[in-house]
């Protein structure tokens, strides 16, 4: 790829209130995305940009697919990670909060849900640039490094740089304001980006008579998104508290975050930060989006929050038994196909009281 091109500056703030609606859930699930690519995209159709973002979307019409499909990538990756948990990102299809209440409130899976979704927004576009389907993005050309011995760079090097300054000036656009809500959301945006160029490897191939490697080629590659999504998670089990404080400025009041315990090692640009506590979501309660945990199945012979004492928050578990049908006694055919039996299985299904 040649230079980089030069996206758009973030405006001034705007001085209209916003509604703490994140941005995410509209591209992931919004209408004219279900077929992306098929029909075309009318910016002024999406819910809940603001106008920076509604800018961006015209001036980069081409690269919004990419960045929806991230979003979608983000949502899947949080509802992997959080399968065997209370809260299980568990999404509203009617609703432009797809989470609910969840996100209202500057908790530890606010902070995963904005960092994963940045994080994902980064890796999809990087990975769309490098199949070609932008002409504004492509390979980076910008080897960081000579080769080394015994390999020649080569191949398609995936730009993070590039998709790390989408998910930048995209996400980060809605974040302008002088609290301590933006502040945070800003950090976790940023924290799940540098995720994604932490992650960054080099990614080799052979070539030469009968795979004897006599010339090797790499490049720079993302990993898989699961490894983005493992780091992450690690990260919302040691996310930092933080504590709100207020000081006056030029510009007027300002808030900052603090870190709540003096003792502790500072948050880094790598950790999330959060400021309320979360919710226990073992009951429904429409007020915090919690959804419970009645008939959630549960691992009966785990001693961890995926399992039946802890996931049911000590309410019991009911037991049941579900046939399966499953293939069984394959057997492989020279050549070439495999044969296999239908056999159906039986097994307990323990789900919370």
């Amino acid at each position: 790829m040649g230079p980089h091109v030069l996206l758009p500056a973030l405006a001034a703030p705007d001085t209209e209130e916003l509604l703490e609606v994140s941005i995410w859930p509209s591209l992931a699930l919004g209408q004219q995305y279900t077929s992306l690519g098929s029909q075309p995209l009318l910016c002024g159709s999406i819910p809940g940009l603001v106008p920076k973002q509604l800018r961006f979307c015209r001036n980069y019409i081409e690269i919004m697919p990419s960045v929806a499909e991230g979003v979608k990538l983000g949502i899947q990756e949080c509802q992997h990670q959080f399968r065997g948990r209370r809260w299980n990102c568990t999404t509203i299809d009617d609703s432009l909060a797809i989470f609910g209440p969840v996100l209202d409130k500057a908790t530890r899976e606010s902070a995963f849900v904005h960092a994963i979704a940045s994080a994902g927004v980064a890796f999809a576009v990087t990975r769309s640039c490098a199949e070609g389907t932008s002409t504004i993005c492509g390979c980076d050309s910008h080897h960081k490094g000579p080769p080394g011995e015994g390999w020649k760079w080569g191949g398609c090097s995936e730009d993070a740089d590039f998709g790390v300054l989408v998910s930048r000036e995209f996400a980060d656009a809605r974040e302008n304001r002088p609290d301590a809500r933006s502040a945070m959301n800003k950090h976790n945006n940023e924290a799940g980006r540098t995720t994604i160029l932490d992650h960054m490897h080099l990614k080799c191939k052979c070539h030469g008579l009968s795979g004897s490697c006599e010339v090797k080629t790499c490049w720079w590659a993302q990993p898989d998104f699961r490894a983005i999504g493992d780091f992450l998670k690690d990260k919302y089990d040691s996310a930092s508290e933080m504590v709100v404080e207020k000081h006056r400025e030029s510009r007027g009041w300002v808030e900052t975050l603090r870190a709540k315990y003096a003792l502790f090692k500072p948050p880094t640009e790598r950790d999330l930060v959060y400021y309320e506590n979360s919710p226990n979501f073992c009951e429904p309660n429409p007020e915090t989006g919690s959804f419970g945990t009645r008939d959630r199945t549960c691992n009966v012979t785990s001693h961890g929050i995926d399992g039946c004492d802890l996931l049911c928050c000590g309410r019991g578990h009911n037991t049941r038994t579900e046939k399966r049908k499953e293939k069984c006694h394959c057997i492989f055919h020279w050549c070439c196909y495999v044969s296999c039996q239908e056999c159906i299985r039986i097994y307990d299904v323990h789900t919370c009281k």
